[in-house]
This record gives structure tokens, sequence and C-alpha cells, in this order.
């Protein structure tokens, strides 16, 4: 369960639904989502059971599923992967979620096309698909195996708004093979590249260590995570633009941080900031000077 700021300007209740499917076949560096995925196809109907599943759940701790928004469908991969999730399932999915004003799907740029306007066709509430850009950083971008080149992320954002579908754009803070003195100037070239693509969102995501490859460019000193100072610099950077909310990951914080001392007011103003996308005044802690 989670808030975050529609739109239109509420503070929605929103629900994420993380599916386990089969494994994304791009294998981008710096995913770590491969871990809690199948080796193979899920049978039919283990999808729509898993949503089932899920809103049982949020209904048991709301009360009441009308309380609900907006659902987000995550994958660890691409909702319109025929090998994650079948499309014969599409219509049975948009059926489970045809009361919610919103629903969100991610998926890589390379697999937006008929079936993404097929899936819109079958909801009544609004569809937003979340895109990888990751970064605008040109070498970076290449080197991150994801196989997509800013002119192919720019081709799938203007079909989706040509079909009247909402972008989200996730942005990564300090990829690898970016220096890190320029790592915020890049995140907030990469948000401004989303908004010139017609994103109504981009997530801003501290790059981390984990996955295996991530932790071997660290230890040959070719990564550093992100310091939260550097995820404060980059959201006072980029909040503020007219029709366009940006939203930082606060998953897993603390890994960020260096002072116990100011963490979390920190953290509380990061989250003000999501919820009000309103510029607020730093925290000064003595101790990090």
């Amino acid at each position: 369960m989670e808030k975050e700021r529609s739109a239109e300007g509420r503070l929605v209740d929103g629900l994420t639904i993380f599916l386990t499917n089969k494994e994304c076949p791009w294998r981008c560096l710096m995913c770590d989502l491969w871990q809690n995925t199948l080796n193979e196809s899920v049978p039919a109907g283990a999808v729509v059971d898993q949503i089932d599943h899920a809103l049982g759940q949020a209904e048991k701790e709301l009360g009441s599923l009308a309380k609900l928004h907006q659902v987000k469908l995550y994958n660890a991969g691409s909702f319109f992967d025929e090998k994650a999730i079948p499309s014969s399932e599409d219509k049975k999915i948009a059926k489970r979620l045809a009361k919610y004003e919103r629903v969100i799907v991610e998926c890589h740029p390379a697999l937006v096309g008929e079936r993404c306007l097929r899936f819109n066709d079958t909801i009544p509430g609004k569809l937003e698909v979340a895109l990888g850009l990751e970064t605008v950083h040109p070498e970076a971008l290449a080197k991150l195996n994801k196989r997509v080149s800013l002119d192919d992320f720019s081709a799938a954002a203007s079909l989706l708004e040509k079909n009247q579908i909402d972008l989200r754009s996730f942005v990564l803070l300090q990829p690898p093979f970016v220096l890190e003195n320029e790592s915020v100037e890049w995140a907030k070239r990469s948000v401004d590249f989303s908004i010139d693509c017609g994103a109504s969102v981009s997530c801003i995501i501290p790059t981390r260590t984990g996955n295996g490859a991530m932790d071997t460019l660290a230890k040959a000193g070719k990564f550093h995570e992100p310091t939260l100072g550097q995820l404060e610099d980059a959201m006072d950077a980029t909040i503020g633009s007219p029709n366009h909310r940006v939203f930082a990951d606060l998953w897993d914080l603390k890994r960020f941080s260096k002072c116990p001392i100011c963490f979390d007011a920190r953290r509380s103003r990061l989250e003000e900031i999501n919820n009000s996308q309103v510029p607020l005044d730093k925290i000064d802690c003595a101790c990090c000077h």
C-alpha cells in the first residue's frame, strides 16, 4: 500500500502488486529483479490468481477496496512480454482492475506496440506505462545492456502519447560509467528528456549493488553507490516542473546515509516532497558539515 500524488493533484491510495513470472530477457547490467523470477513461463491463470490474492490481502488491510484509486502491476520485466504474462490473460486482468482510476504497468520500450494499445482499450480507467529510461548519458546507456537508444525510448513515448496513454519514466541516479561529480546533473538531464518525451512522472532511483555484476564493478572501483545527499540534490534540481511529478525511490534508503542523527528527518523531507511536489528547505545537520 502507498500514497502518491496524482496528476490531478490529489494524494491517492494505491496498491503495488509484484507479479511472479519468467525472468526478463534483457538482463540489464544494474538490475537485481531477476532474483525473484522463474525459469519458465507461468501457466494460464497464474497471473490472475496472483492479482486476486493481492487484492484480497489489500481488502483485509483496508476493509474495502473502494479506497484504492490506482494499481501498479510490476513484474521484474515487461508486462507486454508474451513469455512473462501471456496476452490471453489480458482481458481477465483488465476485468479485475476495471474499478480503478489508473492502472500502471512496466515495460521495455521495445515492447510498446499493438498489445499495449489493445490492453488500453480493455480497461475503463487510465493506463500508464512505466519505461526505464535509466540515463541519457550516451556512453553509460550503451553499456547497461538494456539494448535501447534514446530514439527507441522517444518512439515508444510518442506512440503512448498518440494513443492518450500516460508515461512514467525510471531514471537512475549514478549508474555505472557516470562520474560521481556529474551524476546529479545527468539525472536532471534525464528527467528533462522524460519531460520532452511527454512523461507525466519521473522516478529517480539510486543505483545500488546487490546483483553480482554491480558488486564486481564496485570491487574494481568502477562503481560507487550514490549518497543520500546526491538523491536530495537530484530531487531539488528536478521538482516543480509544470504538469510533471518527480518521485524519489525511498526503498532501503538508509544504506545511502552516513549520518544516523539526521537520517529520519531527511527521509521525512523526501517523503513530503514526494507527497506535495513542492520544494522544501534542506535539513541542516552539524555532523554532516
